[in-house]
């Protein structure tokens, strides 16, 4: 068999598939488990258990998938137009979700197209042993981006391409077959340190590590619990997901948007309003999230994020009785409302308020010649 033209055929099925870029690597990432060990030693994964549970395997996909000799690396570009990031952020009567988020839930359409290009790649050559994985397995998936050329570990830990950024997912096909492996890429970032500098919690804590007990992402998505007090002004309107690194990154300049429709804005994301999505009852939540990466956080974890936002927010009557409102239906949810409540009831506004109407009423206790 010919290995460099079926690579070829691959790369031009993969982008036919919807793939901006492929590339293929050896399984070989023993360089990547000290680290991955240090990482986990130090507590960085939080609540995340199986990022330990599942130990070295993430670094060794040929014992993840037996047999495997080469992975198939893909990007998708996630990018929406028209995606308003600084007039959201800015905006802190609006929620803001992460852009990749705004649509379809991309596990399903990138692994889809993988099982495509296995069965392609079956059909040349009358037999695979393949297995797509896109975030469904313990996996080192940007180190293999890397390896595979399809970019770098950036400061903030996310896949940099010189014509792309990172607007993009990644998924892995595992194969056996031997095929002719690419030029990994060489980092890029520099002594630019945008990232770090420009993270709203301080979760950089190093090039390529972070700490995600601190990163907004981790708290508004994987974490369930009482988010901490210390980073609760610093999330902002940020109730799903941050892509504050991203932003601020110089290579994103040469982003593309995406050509999916399903990652396009829903139109329920259109104005999202705190009021009124801090209003939906469960079954309203389900409805509008189905087929949504948000969904998967649940009703409760959705309403504490948005808490946190409303107590953000300048202050609004509005505001103080929806949050009065949902008062007594979860201990989890009370804990973020009174706080959200007290940064209402203490916000520079109410106090100017409180105190012109104090003014006010002494002014009409006052004899009329003071």
């Amino acid at each position: 068999m010919d290995y460099q033209a079926l690579a070829d055929k691959i790369k031009i099925w993969a982008q036919e598939l919807g793939f901006e870029k492929v590339g293929i690597c050896d399984v070989d990432l023993t360089e990547h488990e000290a680290e991955l060990q240090r990482w986990l030693n130090a507590g960085y994964h939080g609540d995340m258990d199986w990022m330990a549970r599942h130990g070295m395997l993430r670094a060794r996909p040929h014992e993840l998938h037996p047999g495997t000799v080469r992975v198939i690396s893909v990007r998708m570009n996630y990018l929406p137009p028209l995606a308003l990031f600084a007039g959201n952020l800015n905006t802190p009567t609006h929620a803001y979700i992460s852009r990749y988020a705004l649509g379809r839930d991309y596990h399903k359409l990138l692994r889809k197209q993988l099982k495509k290009l296995g069965d392609k790649i079956r059909q040349e050559t009358g037999e695979l042993n393949d297995r797509p994985f896109v975030d469904s397995a313990p996996i080192l998936e940007r180190p293999l981006a890397q390896k595979s050329g399809l970019g770098w570990t950036g400061k903030h830990s996310l896949i940099l391409d010189k014509e792309a950024g990172s607007w993009f997912f990644l998924g892995e096909l595992l194969i056996d077959i031997p095929l002719p492996v690419d030029q990994p890429s060489q980092n890029q970032c520099g002594s630019c340190s945008a990232c770090i500098t420009s993270c709203p919690t301080g979760a950089i804590i190093a090039d390529g590590v972070v700490d995600a007990r601190r990163c907004i992402s981790y708290l508004t998505i994987e974490y369930s619990g009482v988010i901490p007090e210390e980073f609760r002004k610093a999330m902002g309107n940020r109730i799903y997901g941050c892509d504050d690194c991203q932003l601020v990154c110089p290579w994103n300049r040469f982003s593309s948007l995406t050509n999916q429709p399903d990652f396009h804005r829903r139109n329920v994301f259109s104005h999202p309003d705190l009021i009124e999505l801090f209003s939906w009852k469960e079954e309203t939540f389900l409805q509008n999230t189905e087929g949504s990466a948000i969904r998967r956080i649940g009703h409760q974890q959705w309403l504490r994020n948005i808490a946190i936002a409303m107590g953000n927010a300048p202050y609004s009557k509005n505001i103080v009785l929806a949050l009065e409102k949902r008062l007594g239906e979860t201990e989890l949810l009370d804990v973020h409302i009174r706080w959200a409540l007290e940064q209402q009831r203490n916000s520079p506004a109410e106090k100017d308020r409180k105190h012109d109407r104090l003014i006010r009423i002494i002014q009409k206790g006052l004899p009329r010649d003071s």
